[in-house]
């Protein structure tokens, strides 16, 4: 399942970096997840670095964009070539 960045976000930054996929970017108003990059750092780390670096702790799975974690390290290896 991706994650995605809820309207508590306050622009602060520090997700965008510390994700290994390039899947942050900065939206019309706050930060998006691209859903189509994001893995939950599977094949990464063993936890999702932007949740872990988020001071206000706005970044939840996204319900719609459900996913295993078998589909998360395929997407995992598209992305990296791996």
């Amino acid at each position: 399942m991706a994650l995605k960045i809820t309207d508590e976000c306050i622009n602060c930054d520090v997700c965008e970096p510390a994700c290994p996929n390039n899947a942050i970017s900065q939206g019309e108003i706050i930060f998006q997840i691209d859903p189509n990059r994001c893995t939950e750092c599977v094949g990464h780390f063993d936890t999702p670095q932007c949740v872990a670096v988020c001071p206000v702790d706005c970044i939840p799975l996204d319900p719609n964009h459900v996913e295993t974690k078998e589909e998360l390290m395929e997407k995992y290896k598209k992305i990296t070539g791996a």
